[in-house]
């Protein structure tokens, strides 16, 4: 247990802050409605708020398109490699050798 004087020493700093002078407290020196930003601060910030509504709506667009554009383009690539399969898997006939005809319909 400590003894009574490491505790007085402990509280030491709490006599210099009870012991304080008080600090006066400031005063107004401008009149509060003058200083206030008034309706052309409202309607600043109010600008403000729309600009940006119309930002963030037209930037979701624009991701949202871009995420379209992808999907696109992956279609396209998945159907130019199911072409590239579907060729590649044809039975291959000589360069020379001109394509087969289908006999005339007769009737």
């Amino acid at each position: 247990m400590r003894s009574r004087a490491e505790r007085g020493i402990m509280h030491l700093p709490m006599w210099l802050l009870a012991d304080a002078t008080p600090l006066p407290t400031p005063s107004m020196t401008v009149d509060p409605q003058v200083v206030s930003p008034g309706f052309i601060g409202f309607v600043g910030i109010a600008f403000l708020a729309v600009v940006v509504v119309f930002l963030l709506v037209d930037m979701l667009r624009r991701i949202r398109r871009a995420g379209y554009r992808a999907d696109i383009v992956e279609e396209l690539d998945a159907e130019e490699q199911a072409a590239a399969a579907a060729e590649a898997e044809a039975p291959q006939r000589p360069a020379d050798e001109p394509p087969t005809q289908a006999p005339p319909a007769k009737g």
